[in-house]
């Protein structure tokens, strides 16, 4: 008892402090802005602590599979941390900001080609935008995006090498899958194999699709200025963050129904041998 409690507790509080990072890095924050990290901080983690105290979970996915909630955490915090430091640096820099910045501005030059994600980023911006916001958002992306596909990397070496989650032990795919119905109709094997296609389809499409699409809207509703440090950071972490989760979810599924296929084989293989015995 004393063990969950104070498991869920720690998990609110690092998502707590995720949503506070920029207000707190930043050195200048407007009132306002601070009540609704506040509001968002405190609700996330009365979410958060709920989820994880209570035996079964009923939104987080793959919750007793780690390191999959990890990887994805860390990835976020590492991402918004970054963009924070970054911004700070424009008033106050020291060594920390100027490494950073310029790391950035290496990765977002490498990564600006045409019809890139970091292009498509740059391009999304109004036509007056000025050339501070434009290399802010080419080295936002660039370093966010870097961030990504590392995280990218390291769960597909859990997966490919080291066995991710057969490793762990026993794989639960009702509790680790909770948002999945396995009663929605027909084999539940085909339905993860294609949610888990369909996933990683749309976590490599949506970083060039977002851009274009925010781009053609901008005629119908106002376009988002991304002139503010707090604007800036958390709408480049969603279009970093957002679509490597969904692969990462693709990826996860898609093993998962793989260790299903295996079984089954295993299972009618040995009902084969019992037969003919």
């Amino acid at each position: 008892m004393v063990g969950s409690v104070i498991s869920a507790l720690t998990r609110a509080i690092l998502v707590a402090l995720l949503f506070a990072t920029p207000a707190m890095i930043l050195p200048s924050v407007s009132p306002d802005a601070i009540q609704i990290v506040l509001l968002f901080a405190m609700f996330s983690a009365c979410l958060i602590f709920i989820e994880y105290f209570s035996t079964y979970p009923s939104i987080i996915e793959f919750r007793y599979a780690p390191p999959f909630n990890r990887l994805r955490f860390l990835a976020i915090f590492l991402t918004v941390f970054t963009l924070s430091v970054i911004a700070r640096g424009e008033t106050e820099p020291n060594a920390l900001t100027a490494f950073l910045h310029t790391l950035g501005i290496i990765v977002g030059d490498a990564i600006d080609f045409p019809y890139s994600p970091v292009r498509l980023m740059v391009i999304m911006l109004p036509q007056d935008a000025s050339t501070e916001l434009t290399n802010a958002v080419r080295t936002a992306s660039g370093l966010s995006y870097l961030i990504s596909l590392i995280a990218l990397a390291i769960f597909f070496f859990y997966v490919r090498i080291l066995g991710w989650p057969a490793r762990n032990g026993a794989f639960n795919v009702w509790i680790n899958l909770p948002l999945f119905d396995p009663t929605a109709g027909g084999d539940v094997l085909p339905r993860l194999q294609r949610d888990g296609r369909l996933n990683i389809a749309l976590g490599f499409l949506m970083p060039f699709l977002i851009p274009a699409i925010v781009q053609m809207m901008s005629d119908l509703v106002d376009p988002i200025y991304l002139d503010d440090p707090m604007t800036l950071i958390w709408t480049i972490s969603a279009w970093a963050f957002i679509p490597a989760s969904m692969i990462m979810r693709g990826i996860a599924m898609t093993r998962v129904a793989t260790m299903i296929s295996e079984n089954r084989r295993r299972a009618y293989a040995a009902a084969r041998a019992v037969q003919l015995a």
